[in-house]
């Protein structure tokens, strides 16, 4: 029976062995699964960083080009807006010349009607003063005794005189 006690304890020792390595084994299998799984996490994790990484340097490029294209756009707007600037300047020197001229004109135009409104007071004095002249001038012609010089009537002697108004000017 010592031999079979012996066997039997040594049976259940082989079965605790067993039963160990086998809780062993899996605590192994569980520890390889847990660590394969950390690792595909960590990949993941890494894969996820360069995608974000990427957007975020995308992003950052796309800032840069678009805040280049408004750089350009103020520059050419400032051109703009420095030769509208310098186009107005000369439109309003322009403009203050023609201001000038106006009033120049206009005094000048003043002037010259009030020349004309003399002229024509002293030309209806004047024509008064020529038609009394001239019926006289006919007068004494038609009582000349030269027959070259004598008139019909003074009539005849005012036409003659409007016929050569270069020759006889009436003013």
């Amino acid at each position: 029976m010592a031999s079979s006690s012996g066997s039997g304890s040594s049976g259940s020792l082989s079965a605790a062995t067993a039963a160990l390595a086998a809780a062993a084994g899996t605590e192994e299998e569980l520890r390889a699964l847990m660590e394969q799984r950390r690792a595909k996490r960590m990949l993941s994790n890494r894969e996820s960083a360069r995608r974000s990484r990427m957007r975020k340097q995308r992003h950052l490029d796309d800032l840069t080009a678009q805040a280049a294209h408004l750089r350009r756009e103020n520059a050419h707007v400032a051109t703009a807006l420095g030769l509208t600037t310098q186009g107005l300047l000369a439109v309003d020197a322009e403009n203050a010349v023609l201001r000038t001229q106006a009033a120049e004109l206009a005094a000048r135009f003043a002037s010259l009607n009030d020349i004309l409104a003399c002229m024509n007071t002293n030309a209806a004095a004047a024509a008064g003063a020529v038609a009394v002249s001239l019926t006289a001038a006919a007068a004494a012609v038609s009582a000349s005794s030269d027959p070259y010089l004598a008139f019909d009537d003074a009539t005849a002697l005012d036409d003659l005189l409007r016929s050569c108004p270069e020759m006889f000017p009436l003013c």
